[in-house]
């Protein structure tokens, strides 16, 4: 029997992952990570955060789920449980927190603004994009602006394609994409936008997402620079 150290582990894990490798990465190290779900999301983000709420404690994470207004209290409380990471809507104008998950409140718009060293977070009620208020493209595109090569796009089960124009922008201001496979996928349309663009880094199981991530925090895997 085969005995696996930490480090034959950890070894094991990035030749899983250059395995589902699909688009070439170089970044900075981390300092953001943003999220989009939608249909399958709540279960997506359950099993995400469960795991990667223990790795965030050096960067903010802000999630976009496509959910009625009612339900942000509900899925928020979910996931500060799991991830026991402070976990909320933000008020508009918050300056974001290392180790916190913020959620977009139903029916609102949520856009990252440098304010100056910090980040702070917009709500507004406009128009919906792509028939999606909240919208991950508007999030993904404001975060890629602010954060550049130091952005960690993640992209979970859901149906259409919210999300691939703000792909496009983190994938162009350098930064990473990762997208949840079909298998694992509810419905496999905001990751398929994604991926069928060419703008995935990796296409991965949900539960393997979080080590990914980790990973990428810790600046164990290839092309990651301090």
């Amino acid at each position: 029997m085969v005995e696996f150290t930490r480090e034959s582990s950890s070894l094991a894990h990035l030749a899983r992952d250059m395995q589902n490798a699909v688009r070439p990465r170089s970044m900075r190290r981390p300092e953001a990570i943003v999220v989009a779900a939608s249909t399958g999301g709540p279960q997506a983000l359950a099993t995400l955060f469960s795991e990667l709420g223990k790795m965030i404690s050096s960067v903010p994470v802000y999630v976009v789920l496509h959910m009625p207004e009612h339900f942000t209290d509900v899925v928020t409380a979910q996931i500060e449980r799991m991830s026991g990471c402070v976990t909320r809507a933000p008020k508009d104008g918050e300056v974001a927190k290392c180790g916190h998950i913020y959620f977009a409140p139903g029916s609102r718009h949520l856009a990252l603004v440098q304010a100056g060293p910090s980040v702070s977070m917009r709500l507004d009620a406009g128009p919906a994009i792509n028939f999606c208020r909240p919208s991950a493209d508007k999030l993904f595109s404001s975060a890629a602006e602010v954060y550049g090569r130091s952005l960690i796009g993640i992209v979970l089960s859901g149906m259409g394609s919210d999300g691939c124009i703000g792909a496009a922008k983190i994938v162009e201001t350098g930064g990473v994409v990762v997208a949840q496979d079909k298998e694992t996928s509810a419905v496999w349309g905001m990751p398929a936008a994604v991926v069928e663009a060419g703008l995935a880094s990796h296409v991965l199981p949900i539960d393997w997402i979080a080590g990914h991530v980790g990973r990428l925090l810790k600046g164990e895997s290839a092309g990651v620079a301090a």
